[in-house]
């Protein structure tokens, strides 16, 4: 039997399905503390259930009651403004026209108003006591009086449309506002836990609003409105871990949020830290979660928007405790403040002053490639002017034979400083020389010539430059052409060579949908089945944040189910 956090116990920031630190689980299928003290009060008959509301129901019907008298009430006053000004209007053109001066035509206006009120009110005329005079003068008038009748006719006119508007109101809007105020009620603390700021914005950690995250936020497609507990169907056979909670789904680049801050944990993962309870929901989703999908379950997981938007928001991001990484002078090591790399899996450059953290860090990971192999892939930032040197230090010391970059140098800002030389460049130690430059139609090669130490090894980049900025590519054979491309060099690269490094900007987006989708096809090619959420929840526990929106979720979905029709057209020729 599986069971499911009840949703007062989920975590109300956006990257996270935490439980908060002050509270203990709550199982939807057991009762509530509530409950457990009803069954102990002795119970009664109710035979006359059906006679009348609850108690709890009267306070809410009065509060709908007085909501539609006040509103009522307000919009009388509008009515009778909208009354007045089209009177005084009126028969100041009517003034105007039989020659008086406009003040003294307005002044005349507003007596015949007080005439009308005289009805109404039982009080003095405001305006003087020749009101009956004046009204007597208009109506023996003759030649303009066609104008007065249509003052009076416009007048006719509101009052019947107020009276009408306002019964119609008051008889439809009594189920709209009964059922508004039992859903407020309802889900008034969730509404208010999402408004309360969590431990920090990014706003507060980066310079530019545009640089938050990858950047490739602002998903285009829908998603759920998670203020309730609507869950959409998955098949409860193949996926064998419940989510423990939903996510807040992630707004404009300027109201974004991430609750990064781990209470209860204040050392480095890996080095003997206690997790709290949020984390260790984390960890256990993210080690356990899995969905396997055969070719003809992809094919229809890939058009369900719905039902994959659910599992991406259910899956943790796993980002890191910027509180792991307090060290002076490292905001220049780092192109987003907030994007560092987990710690247990991160890439240390090997140095002469081991015990100086900065000339040992870079914002690099280790990342398990198919089939558990270790240190397969290094996910990594796009170089900055600060982080050249140590990109090529990692570069030589781990024997990486590709480079994958997938980003602009500058898409609305920069996001990748060109790291290459036009001929030739020395970094640390390390001469860099361009030997081939290859231009295909999505992306470009070019073959380097590293030397250090008299050593001479050979290194490619392949430039992928169709991903467009803040969306997913419109196709999806360039991006399957490139990642086969890549395992065939990796498959020529001598046997001794390290990881192949994939960066992007931030290095969590579209590099996680590459290396994503590589791992899958081998996966597809040898088992002939997938497990997308399986291969991201692994990333996401070497890199936080890795397949960075819910569309480039589904994107995955649409490569892979475009590379199984491929193979088994392949196969059926």
């Amino acid at each position: 039997m599986t069971r499911r956090l009840s949703s007062s116990t989920r975590s109300h920031t956006e990257d996270s399905i935490f439980l908060r630190p002050d509270e203990d689980p709550v199982w939807l299928d057991e009762p509530t503390k509530a409950d457990k003290i009803r069954d102990r009060s002795p119970k009664k008959d109710l035979p006359n259930c059906k006679a009348g509301p609850s108690d709890d129901q009267t306070p809410q019907k009065e509060e709908v009651f007085m909501h539609k008298v006040y509103a009522l009430v307000v919009e009388i006053h509008c009515w009778a403004a909208l009354f007045v000004v089209s009177q005084v209007t009126g028969y100041w053109v009517f003034f105007l026209v039989e020659g008086n001066g406009p003040f003294s035509s307005i002044y005349k206006a507003l007596q015949a108003i007080d005439f009308y009120l005289s009805f109404i009110l039982p009080c003095h005329p405001i305006f003087g006591m020749d009101s009956m005079v004046l009204m007597r003068e208009v109506l023996e008038t003759k030649q303009h009086n066609w104008i007065v009748n249509g003052t009076a006719g416009v007048g006719v006119a509101i009052c019947v449309i107020m009276v009408i508007h306002m019964v119609w109101k008051w008889r439809h809007r009594t189920g709209s506002l009964t059922t508004e105020t039992v859903l407020l009620h309802d889900l008034g603390d969730r509404r208010q836990s999402v408004s309360r700021q969590p431990s920090f914005t990014l706003s507060e950690w980066t310079d530019a609003q545009e640089d938050l995250l990858d950047m490739d936020p602002v998903p285009q497609t829908p998603v759920f409105e998670f203020g309730t507990d609507t869950k959409a169907e998955v098949d409860a056979v193949t996926l064998t871990v419940t989510p423990v909670g939903l996510q807040e789904r992630r707004g404009s680049n300027v109201s974004l949020t991430l609750d990064m801050c781990t209470p209860g944990c204040t050392e480095p993962y890996g080095y003997g830290a206690q997790l709290s309870p949020r984390d260790q929901s984390a960890k256990e989703y993210l080690r356990q979660g899995t969905h396997t999908l055969t070719p003809a379950m992809l094919h229809t997981r890939a058009m369900d928007d719905e039902n994959l938007q659910a599992e991406f928001y259910e899956t943790p991001m796993n980002f890191v405790d910027p509180k792991e990484y307090n060290y002076p002078g490292l905001v220049r090591k780092n192109r987003y403040k907030t994007i560092l790399p987990n710690t247990h899996s991160r890439v240390i450059l090997k140095s002469l002053d081991e015990e100086d953290f900065l000339s040992t860090y870079i914002n690099a990971n280790y990342l398990k490639g198919y089939g558990g192999e270790e240190r397969a892939y290094i996910a990594t930032q796009g170089p900055t002017v600060n982080t050249m040197g140590d990109f090529w230090r990692m570069v030589w010391q781990e024997r990486s034979p590709i480079i994958v970059m997938i980003t602009n140098l500058e898409e609305k800002n920069e996001k990748c400083a060109e790291y290459w030389p036009e001929d030739t460049v020395t970094h640390e130690g390390i001469e860099i020389t361009v030997v081939s430059v290859t231009q295909e139609d999505d992306y470009s090669l070019r073959v380097f010539t590293l030397k250090c130490e008299g050593e001479e090894r050979s290194l490619r980049q392949y430039w992928y430059t169709s991903w467009p900025d803040q969306k997913t590519p419109d196709k999806a054979p360039p991006l399957l052409e490139l990642v086969q491309e890549v395992e065939r060099a990796r498959e020529e690269a001598p046997p001794s060579s390290g990881p192949t490094i994939v960066h992007c900007s931030a290095g969590i987006g579209r590099t996680g949908c590459f290396i994503a989708t590589s791992i899958l096809c081998k996966q597809l090619r040898t088992e002939g089945v997938v497990d997308i959420l399986k291969t991201t929840c692994q990333l996401r526990l070497d890199r936080g944040g890795m397949i960075q929106t819910s569309e480039q979720y589904q994107f995955v979905h649409h490569v892979l189910s475009l590379y199984e029709k491929q193979l088994s057209h392949t196969a059926e020729e």
